[in-house]
């Protein structure tokens, strides 16, 4: 087991893309930047990939049997389902983000999610059949869903299907990432015999990364931000997630060392540099790493109360 120590020191005045969007708009994650990028550019060759080949696939058949390719139509098709799938995966992911699903919470979200599949197949089908009939009419052809009721039910159960797939995906990419990134958890009390260090205000949290256990020392955190039901906790460079509320672990960190900026946000008050004071009384918080962290109007006087003391 290694042991993670020592406060970053020195200060980087190269400023990441996420650190200089307005703290009001930015992400859920201090390093959702690239990575989020990345599984935009997978999901996008994934279902543009697999439209391309239906595309092909439909050709193929067509010309084994002597018929019309009839390219243009199963592109239109093809690629129309696809891009609705796209924006409706956007909508699924940020979702599964807020509202993850966990052995505890599975049972109270399962019936949003059960909703959300529903929602799927009617967005899915009304905004498909809507872009068929679009490029149809600018082609000068007409397009035809066909028989209401046994069409949309055949689309009900292909799309139930995509829906229960992709949830599945979303969550297991997420848990990867929060695997190969590093997931923090409270150190817990031993099942025999006292703690060796207080339950209640750790020293240290435990910190699980590509099937390997380390401690990072809680002095050693230099700022916590809500995200969603986790909280990210800074050091020295990384993000490590901690499924916990922000208002539960600050109860368990020294007030002293740290402070709260913002409704989302903790600062280790010895990672703090300097105070830009902002119009409308809030300020931005320069940290030691080089990060801003927002610092709200009602926590401000706070702050500096607490840092004069």
């Amino acid at each position: 087991m290694a042991w993670v120590s020592g406060a970053v020191v020195g200060d980087n005045p190269v400023m990441d893309e996420y650190n200089q969007q307005d703290p009001d708009m930015r992400g859920e994650s201090m390093g959702n930047g690239r990575q989020g990028r990345q599984a935009a550019v997978f999901w996008v060759v994934l279902f543009l990939g697999t439209a391309a080949a239906n595309v092909l696939a439909k050709a193929m058949m067509a010309a084994r049997d002597g018929l019309p390719s009839q390219w243009m139509a199963a592109t239109i098709d093809e690629f129309s389902s696809a891009l609705v799938s796209l924006l409706l995966l956007a909508v699924l992911i940020r979702a599964a983000s807020r509202w993850p699903l966990h052995t505890d919470t599975w049972r109270q979200r399962l019936a949003p999610y059960l909703l959300g599949a529903v929602a799927w197949w009617l967005l899915h089908v009304s905004a498909m059949v809507l872009l068929r009939k679009a490029a149809h009419a600018v082609l000068g052809s007409h397009y035809t869903f066909g028989d209401w009721p046994a069409q949309w039910f055949y689309e009900f159960f292909k799309d139930i299907q995509t829906y229960a797939l992709l949830v599945s995906a979303v969550h297991a990419l997420a848990w990867f990432g929060r695997r190969r990134q590093g997931e923090a958890t409270l150190l817990a009390a031993p099942d025999e015999g006292p703690p060796v260090e207080p339950v209640d205000r750790p020293d240290h949290f435990l910190v699980r990364k590509l099937g390997k256990e380390f401690l990072v020392a809680t002095a050693d955190v230099e700022y916590a931000q809500a995200a969603g039901n986790y909280v990210n906790l800074r050091v020295r460079g990384h993000d490590y997630p901690l499924r916990i509320t922000m208002a539960v672990l600050e109860a368990r960190l020294d007030p002293v060392l740290f402070l709260r900026s913002h409704r989302s946000w903790l600062v280790n008050r010895d990672q703090l540099r300097s105070i830009e004071p902002l119009d409308g009384g809030e300020a931005l918080l320069h940290m030691a790493d080089g990060a801003k962290v927002p610092c709200s109007r009602r926590q401000l006087p706070l702050l500096r109360q607490a840092l004069g003391g």
